[in-house]
């Protein structure tokens, strides 16, 4: 019986991504979905903006070697029932979403042809990508809108139902330098049963499969934040307005570029051991010594203590032997 193919990378952009210098994550996309033989589409549905959104996109994977660049983009449910933009989702290799409107975006697509086939891509190994609004979608529950601050208070944001790419959790962007600590907390704060992950600006979270595990791991200038609140205490329920809320024993973990988060355990992966180059060398010689000295054992058929003891009756003979004669004393010598 053949096995299930592995779904595609999610990679959940938080905005900002760096266009014109090193452009790491949108370098990792388009490898990701194929390099050169990569078949790209763009969905810019959630943006305000007319083509120079999609002129953007489309020089930029091109100038990275994707092979196809293409765009689809609904404007209403009914055109999220186009069977020929659903066909150009069924030949992408990478799907990638811009920002702009979220809940534009969700009410667009969730729940439509067009956003199942954007589930049916993933789960047939394509990539799905999204930055600042495409990243949000991603999760099951979505941030709608709301203010920023570092405080939780009740009624801050609204949560729509999002692509549910990634599985019991919320998914904020622009997370640091918007100062979105608040509602994410929040959220959480609501529904203890989410992930809340915050991801920052030129920032990715890369959620892949590895065996029956979801694995995150990060790339780009700054740090994913995930809020885990299986345990926390909260008074949710109970405030009124815009009280700020209780929440005590939420389990945070700041994830710098390397970092890898294991989303079904909800544990942190541990990070592979460094070796530094000259310490390497080090043993390494260290290593040859021994082996040398094991083969003087060998040759000499003796044991280590033995060979000790004659090594250092060697250097005392050596040392002990003048190299010159000294001349024989005269009577002024004597005297």
């Amino acid at each position: 019986m053949p096995s299930a193919p592995t779904r595609g990378p999610l990679m959940i952009i938080g905005g900002a991504e760096d266009k014109l210098r090193k452009r790491t994550i949108l370098k990792d996309f388009v490898a990701a979905s194929g390099g050169s033989e990569a078949r790209i589409t763009v969905i810019p549905t959630a943006s305000s903006l007319g083509a120079e959104i999609v002129d953007v996109y489309e020089a930029l994977f091109t100038k990275l070697g994707a092979a196809e660049v293409h765009t689809a983009r609904p404007e209403s449910r009914e055109d999220a029932h186009d069977p020929e933009l659903i066909e150009v989702l069924e030949k992408s290799t990478g799907i990638f979403m811009t920002g702009g409107n979220q809940l534009k975006l969700s009410g667009v697509i969730c729940g439509t042809p067009f956003g199942d086939a954007i589930i049916d891509a993933h789960e047939r190994g394509a990539v799905v990508a999204g930055t600042s609004a495409g990243a949000s979608i991603q999760s099951s529950h979505m941030v709608a809108f709301g203010v920023g601050g570092a405080t939780p208070k009740q009624r801050m944001t609204q949560v729509a139902a999002g692509l549910g790419l990634v599985s019991s959790s919320v998914i904020d962007q622009h997370f640091d330098q918007r100062n979105r600590y608040g509602r994410l907390l929040m959220i959480v704060s609501q529904s203890p049963q989410l992930l809340g992950i915050g991801v920052d600006e030129d920032t990715a979270a890369i959620v892949e499969q590895v065996g029956d595990h979801e694995v995150l791991r990060v790339i780009g200038r700054g740090s994913v934040t995930i809020f885990d609140p299986a345990r926390m205490v909260s008074n949710a329920h109970e405030a009124h307005r815009s009280a700020p809320l209780l929440a005590s024993g939420v389990v945070l973990h700041m994830l710098p570029a390397g970092a890898a988060y294991d989303l079904t355990t909800r544990t942190l992966v541990p990070r592979p051991q460094e070796v530094d180059d000259a310490e390497a060398a080090e043993i390494a010689e260290a290593g040859r010594d021994l082996g040398q000295l094991a083969r003087d054992i060998a040759a000499g058929d003796v044991s280590p203590t033995n060979l000790r003891r004659r090594l250092a009756r060697n250097r005392r003979r050596v040392t002990a032997s003048p190299t010159l004669e000294a001349p024989p004393a005269s009577d002024g010598d004597r005297a």
